[in-house]
């Protein structure tokens, strides 16, 4: 059980470091036009996303069979990629002609932040004995 933990407290820590960045830094933000309500958003997203399937992972890496593994890893993929696309048509629909694009690329960005996480929690545990 404290393997999960630990295995999961680097996104826990990356989600709180970002939006206490968002949350103090909103003037600096607001001055260069970018709208951190929807970074907030988008890092709720990707964080829960993220949690979701770094729990799958952790109990693919259990059973005998690496075909789980797989299995468990395209289907995070596919978590992710329908929270991510399902927000941001969301977000289309409700911003309609007022989108804010920085936000947006700020967004894409953090997907790949957590990505990088992911990846190196999971060769972290995929090299210990009990994963």
């Amino acid at each position: 059980m404290n393997n999960k933990r630990q295995a999961v407290l680097p996104i826990v820590f990356l989600f709180i470091f970002l939006n206490a960045l968002f949350i103090i830094g909103s003037s600096f933000l607001k001055r260069h036009g970018i709208d951190n309500i929807v970074l907030i958003a988008a890092n709720a997203i990707l964080f829960i996303s993220n949690y979701i399937t770094l729990v799958l992972l952790q109990r693919s890496l259990k059973k005998s069979n690496p075909n789980v593994f797989v299995q468990s890893m395209m289907a995070g993929t596919l978590i992710k990629f329908l929270a991510v696309a399902i927000s941001f048509m969301a977000y289309a629909l409700a911003a309609k002609k007022n989108i804010n694009k920085p936000a947006i690329y700020i967004s894409i960005f953090l997907y790949f932040l957590y990505l990088a996480v992911e990846v190196a929690l999971m060769l972290k545990l995929n090299k210990q004995k009990n994963a």
